[in-house]
């Protein structure tokens, strides 16, 4: 056997077995199938912590990368796709809304969620080869928000991110008009966005962007530059117009 074929059998094992519990108990209501996925899904989880809870038809791919702390919830529907070489990590009480999607399928992959976490329903995060996210602790994404890229998505504490937003570190090449766009590769930077900003319903940031502490983002707004620590911004492009110590007559333009 081919050392190549030997680093894959590890993974298709786990694979393998992922998919004959998830099977056999996914299904199984509640309140038993709470207690018996806490019990078995213990056996092919890289770790897990105590009183996590893990509803009915929650999908895992390759569970022996998920870790997860104390008091976890994840909700029905919730599909996490991963493979070995990669990592997702839930600190403890993560909470994890119905139908949210965690894909992390490249090489060198990672996702990691802080204590307190919460990610609404339909959240979408999307890890590309050698990407990573990490959303700091007591942050709240909204529902139907899309987090993606190859390059790295840091979002501080205590953020509040409203429904629909739109988080994307990178950016496809498209210089040579003779070829197809997708042919062409892609770049990227990264994105941070500071500890205790909010961002508005719809807003959209694009990658080599930081937003910086205290920020505010107005609804809607595209974020294609640098905002200053405590400024707030808003429209497309998003332009600063005013420091929160300024804010009283803007905020009739901010919308959750």
């Amino acid at each position: 056997m081919s050392p190549e074929k030997k680093r894959q059998s590890p993974s298709q094992w786990s694979r393998g077995t992922t998919l004959i519990l998830t099977t056999l108990v996914g299904w199984v209501p509640l309140p038993p199938g709470i207690l018996l996925r806490s019990l078995l899904y213990r056996t092919i989880c890289g770790r897990m912590g105590k009183s996590v809870k893990i509803q009915r038809n929650v999908d895992f791919t390759d569970a022996c990368c998920i870790e997860m702390g104390d008091g976890v919830t994840i909700s029905s529907g919730v599909d996490i796709e991963i493979r070995q070489e990669n990592q997702v990590y839930f600190d403890n009480l993560a909470y994890l809304d119905r139908d949210v999607r965690i894909s992390c399928i490249g090489k060198d992959g990672r996702v990691y969620l802080g204590e307190q976490v919460r990610l609404d329903r339909g959240v979408d995060i999307k890890v590309h080869q050698g990407g990573q996210t990490e959303i700091g602790d007591r942050t709240y994404i909204g529902p139907y928000t899309c987090l993606s890229g190859y390059g790295t998505i840091k979002i501080g504490k205590d953020c509040l991110i409203a429904s629909h937003s739109a988080i994307y570190a990178h950016n496809y090449n498209f210089a040579d008009p003779t070829r197809n766009i997708k042919d062409q590769g892609y770049s990227y930077k990264g994105i941070v966005i500071e500890d205790d900003c909010w961002l508005g319903s719809g807003v959209r940031v694009l990658d080599g962007v930081t937003i910086g502490q205290g920020c505010v983002i107005g609804a809607g707004a595209v974020v294609t530059k640098d905002i200053p620590p405590y400024s707030v911004a808003v429209g497309v492009p998003a332009k600063v117009v005013s420091q929160r110590s300024q804010s009283k007559s803007s905020r009739h333009i901010l919308f959750n």
